[in-house]
């Protein structure tokens, strides 16, 4: 019986010999597959990075190129403004001009006549009419300043002078002024009235 028992305890400590080596491979062969996991994730996540990095360089390359564009559009669009406003400039010169090509015309007339004053004259007030006339379908217009009272947006006061008038009623014109349209581009000068003082006590 004891023989039997040694025996069989012998047989169990082999077999438990033989049977260790193989966890021991088991757990080895785990190690290395999670090794193995652990570095493809590594590398998946270096990948992955990199694959970012390239995408916000290209992204940074693209939004150069187009800022780039934009710019040389804007300078395109720039010049090209620029050069369509000095055509208009040059082509609204050339009209206006042009409108005053026949008063030229009947300037050189006039001045073949300067023998005959009477027709001379006459000729001048016809060229100025002209002119005026031209001026006006420019949209110039006199103001008007002899007679009114004065007013600081349309006359500019060079004299006063005592008058049984009221203060500040013009006088006379010094010079004339005008507007193009609703814009004052020259002040009336003018001479406004001014109250003799005895006229002013006697009233008060």
């Amino acid at each position: 019986m004891e023989k039997k028992e040694t025996h069989e305890k012998a047989e169990t400590q082999q077999h438990s010999q033989k049977k260790q080596p193989h966890y021991d491979k088991k757990e080895s062969a785990m190690t290395e597959k999670e090794e193995s996991a652990s570095q493809a994730e590594q590398e998946k996540n270096t990948e992955k990075k990199e694959a970012n990095k390239q995408s916000e360089q290209e992204t940074i390359q693209d939004l150069t190129e187009t800022l780039q564009r934009l710019q040389a559009e804007f300078d395109n669009f720039r010049k090209r403004n620029e050069k369509e406003k000095a055509a208009l400039f040059e082509y609204g010169k050339a009209d206006t001009i042009t409108k005053f090509l026949p008063i030229i015309d009947s300037f050189e007339i006039a001045l073949q006549n300067t023998q005959d004053k009477e027709k001379f004259a006459k000729g001048m007030e016809m060229l100025f009419a002209q002119y005026m006339g031209t001026l006006k379908h420019e949209g110039l217009r006199p103001i008007n300043a002899v007679g009114k009272q004065f007013d600081p947006h349309l006359h500019e006061v060079m004299l006063k002078q005592k008058s049984e008038k009221d203060d500040g009623v013009i006088l006379e014109e010094l010079q004339k002024g005008y507007m193009l349209n609703s814009h004052i581009i020259r002040h009336s000068k003018v001479k406004i009235s001014e109250k003799n003082t005895n006229e002013k006590n006697n009233g008060e």
